[in-house]
C-alpha cells in the first residue's frame, strides 16, 4: 500500500507539474505498477480493452464527422446570427450554444468550432473577446453533463457503476442535473459573471473563410478573368467532350467547374462536376465557370455560341459554389529555397499533377497572367481542388508553402451535403441504440463511427487524426491505476479516511467532501484521469455505508467537469486563454463563484434525483 501511495502521489505530482504529456505520465504510472509487482500483465493492460476507451475513441470519429460535413460550422454561425448586435444576448446564446453542442460533440471540438466566430462577433458588436470566451469554455464543460457521451467522465462513472453490478445511467439521465447547471451558468454569466470578466485589449480579429476569399479576389483580381457561360441550344459543344476542342491551348480558357442545369433528366447525373476532366461530356444548358481574359472569353462565346451570365455574382459564386465540402481553395507561396526557383514551367500542368486547378497567379502582389513562367521566389498562386489534394500539396513544403490550414478552412464550410445527413443520422442512431439499450455503449459508438467512415463523411486517412490519442491513451493507461488502488487496499484506506472525516450519518456532507476532493484534482489533472481515480473510491465508500453509489458517481462526474479555477484544468480553458489574453487569476475570479453555485446545486438536487 505504501508503494501504491508513492506511485499515486508521484503520478498526481507529474500531472500537476505539466512538463510531460498526460498520456506519457499515465503510461509511466502503468509501467511502474507492473514493474513494482503490484499488477500482473493482464491487469496492467486491462485498460486497452476496456469498453470506455473504445467508446471514447469512436465518439471522436463521430464528432469529427459532424465537423467535417458542416454541422458544427452551421451551428456556430446560426448562434452568432441569433445574437445580433447585443452583447448580453451574444453572451447568453453563445454560452447556451456551447453547452448544447458539447452534449453531442467533444468539448474541445465545440470550442474549436465556436472560437473564430465568437471572436469575430465580439469585435463586430463592439466588445472584447475576453468578455465572451471564458463563458464559451465553461459552457462547453457544463454542457458535457447533458448526455451520457457528452464528456469522458460521464462514460467512466457509468461503466464503473455497471462493473460494480448496478444498472447504468440512461443516455439523457445526466441531463437531469446537467440542464439545471447549464441554466445556472447562463444566469450567472448574464447578470454577475459578465462583470467579473476582464476587458483585455487584444488584436485578434480573425480572418474567416469569407474574409480570406474576398481578400484573394481583391489582391489577385480574380473577378477580372472569372466568368460563367451557358451552353445555348445552338452551341456545337452540346453532346461533345471537352477533349475534342482543346480549349486550353486554342482559346486559352480553363473550365473551372460545370453545373448541370437539368441534372434530374438523366438518371445518376450529378448537379455539379467540380473538376471537369477531358472526357467530361458537355450538354445543353450546362453552366460553365471559366477562367480567361476578356478577349479570349469573347472569342470563345462567339465561336461556340455561348451565353454570358451576370458577372456581378462572381464574388458570391466563389464563396457559395467554388468552395464546399468536396473542394476548397488555398493560397500557395514559392519559398526562397524552393527547387522551382529559376525553373521554367507551365503552371496549369504543374498543379494538374496534384489534380488541382490554378485560379490566379501573383508576382510582387500584382496579378500575373502568363501560364508558362520562370518561377521566382515569392510568387504566389490561388489554387482549387479537393481538400485532401491541397493537404497533399503541403507535403511539397520544400518547394511550396500552402498558406493557412486547409483542414480548418474545411470545418468553416457550413454547406450541408448528403454526407452531412449521414453523419447526423449516425449520431442519432447511436443515441437511439443507447437509449433503448439495444447494444453496449462501445458497440453503439463503433457502429456509428463505422457508418461515418464507410460513407466517406471523413476519409479513412483522417480517422486516426480525428482521435485525440493523448486522451485515449491516458484513459487506457490510468484504468489500471484504479485496479491497483482497489487491489492494494488503498481505496479502502482513502474511503475510510473520507468516512471518518465526514462521518457516517450525513450522506449530503459526504457528497460535499467528494465534490470538493474531485474538483480540487480536476483543477490540475485531466478530468478523465480524475474520474478514473475517484470512481473506485466512491463505489467502495457507498458499499461500506450501504448506500447507492449512483449519487456519489454523479457527483464525481459533475465535479470532474468544474475545472473553473485554472487555465490548465481542461483543454477548453487553455484554448481560450491566449485569445482572451486571460491571466491565471481571471479564471479563479470568474470561476470560483460559479463553482460554489454548482456545489450548492449538486448538494440540493442530486440526493433528490438519485436517492441514497
Amino acid at each position: 500500500m505504501i508503494l501504491m501511495l508513492v506511485i499515486l502521489t508521484g503520478t498526481i505530482g507529474l500531472f500537476i507539474w505539466g512538463k510531460y504529456s498526460p498520456d506519457v505520465v499515465a503510461l509511466v504510472s502503468m509501467l511502474s505498477l507492473f514493474l513494482c509487482g503490484i499488477l500482473n500483465l493482464n491487469e496492467t493492460l486491462s485498460g486497452f480493452s476496456n469498453p470506455t476507451v473504445i467508446m471514447i475513441a469512436g465518439l471522436f470519429i463521430i464528432g469529427e464527422g459532424l465537423s467535417q460535413t458542416g454541422w458544427t460550422a452551421l451551428a456556430g454561425k446560426k448562434l452568432i446570427e441569433l445574437a445580433g448586435k447585443s452583447v448580453p444576448k451574444l453572451l447568453v446564446i453563445i454560452t447556451l450554444g456551447a453547452g448544447v453542442l458539447s452534449g453531442f460533440v467533444s468539448n474541445t471540438g465545440t470550442v474549436a468550432t465556436l472560437l473564430p466566430a465568437t471572436i469575430s462577433s465580439a469585435w463586430s458588436i463592439g466588445t472584447f473577446p475576453s468578455k465572451i470566451l471564458i463563458p464559451v469554455a465553461f459552457g462547453s464543460n457544463t454542457g458535457g453533463l447533458l448526455t451520457l457521451t457528452g464528456t469522458p467522465p460521464n462514460i467512466i462513472v457509468n461503466n464503473a457503476l455497471i462493473a460494480a453490478g448496478f444498472e447504468g445511467f440512461s443516455f439523457f439521465e445526466f441531463g437531469l442535473i446537467g440542464l439545471p447547471l447549464l441554466i445556472i451558468a447562463l444566469i450567472y454569466f448574464r447578470y454577475f459573471g459578465f462583470k467579473l470578466l476582464p476587458s483585455n485589449k487584444t488584436n485578434n480579429k480573425p480572418i474567416n473563410i469569407d474574409t480570406t476569399l474576398h481578400e484573394w479576389i481583391k489582391v489577385y483580381q480574380i473577378e477580372n478573368d472569372y466568368y460563367r457561360l451557358r451552353i445555348r441550344s445552338i452551341s456545337p459543344l452540346i453532346n461533345t467532350k471537352i477533349s475534342e476542342w482543346d480549349l486550353k491551348n486554342t482559346y486559352k480558357v480553363h473550365i473551372i467547374r460545370l453545373k448541370r442545369r437539368h441534372p434530374n433528366r438523366l438518371k445518376g447525373t450529378q448537379p455539379f462536376i467540380e473538376l471537369p476532366e477531358n472526357d467530361t461530356e458537355l450538354r445543353y444548358h450546362d453552366i460553365l465557370t471559366v477562367k480567361g481574359t476578356t478577349e479570349d472569353i469573347n472569342k470563345l462565346m462567339i465561336t461556340f455560341r455561348l451565353g454570358l451570365l451576370p458577372k456581378e455574382t462572381a464574388e458570391s459564386e466563389l464563396r457559395n459554389n467554388l468552395i464546399n465540402q468536396e473542394v476548397g481553395m488555398s493560397e500557395v507561396l514559392v519559398t526562397p529555397n524552393s527547387q522551382l526557383v529559376g525553373v521554367k514551367i507551365k503552371l496549369h500542368e504543374y498543379f494538374k499533377r496534384y489534380d488541382i486547378q490554378l485560379l490566379a497567379t501573383s508576382r510582387h502582389r500584382k496579378p500575373y497572367l502568363e501560364d508558362e513562367i520562370t518561377v521566382n521566389s515569392g510568387d504566389s498562386f490561388i489554387i482549387r481542388g479537393p481538400w485532401e489534394n491541397i493537404e497533399k500539396l503541403k507535403n511539397q513544403h520544400k518547394n511550396l508553402v500552402v498558406v493557412g490550414r486547409p483542414e480548418e478552412m474545411l470545418k468553416d464550410v457550413d454547406e450541408l451535403t448528403p454526407k452531412s445527413y449521414i453523419a447526423l443520422g449516425a449520431l442519432i442512431l447511436m443515441i437511439v441504440l443507447l437509449v433503448v439499450k439495444a447494444v453496449p455503449g462501445s458497440i453503439a459508438a463503433l457502429i456509428s463511427s463505422g457508418i461515418v467512415l464507410f460513407s466517406g463523411c471523413i476519409p479513412f486517412s483522417k480517422a486516426y487524426k480525428a482521435i485525440s490519442w493523448t486522451s485515449v491513451i491516458m484513459i487506457a493507461a490510468m484504468i489500471p491505476m484504479g485496479v491497483a488502488i482497489q487491489k492494494t487496499g488503498t481505496a479502502v484506506m482513502i474511503s475510510n479516511s473520507i468516512i471518518d472525516l465526514l462521518g457516517k450519518e450525513n450522506p449530503t456532507l459526504l457528497l460535499a467532501g467528494i465534490f470538493l476532493l474531485t474538483t480540487t484534482f480536476s483543477q490540475f489533472i485531466n478530468n478523465s484521469a480524475t474520474a478514473v481515480l475517484m470512481a473506485p473510491i466512491v463505489i467502495l465508500t457507498a458499499s461500506t455505508l450501504q448506500i447507492s453509489p449512483a449519487p456519489l458517481l454523479i457527483t464525481v462526474a459533475i465535479s470532474a467537469s468544474t475545472a473553473f479555477l485554472t487555465p490548465i484544468g481542461t483543454t477548453t480553458n487553455a484554448m481560450v486563454m491566449s485569445s482572451g489574453d486571460y491571466k491565471f487569476v481571471d479564471y479563479f475570479k470568474v470561476g470560483f463563484p460559479l463553482l460554489i453555485l454548482f456545489l450548492i446545486t449538486t448538494l440540493l438536487l442530486v440526493p433528490i434525483i438519485w436517492p441514497f
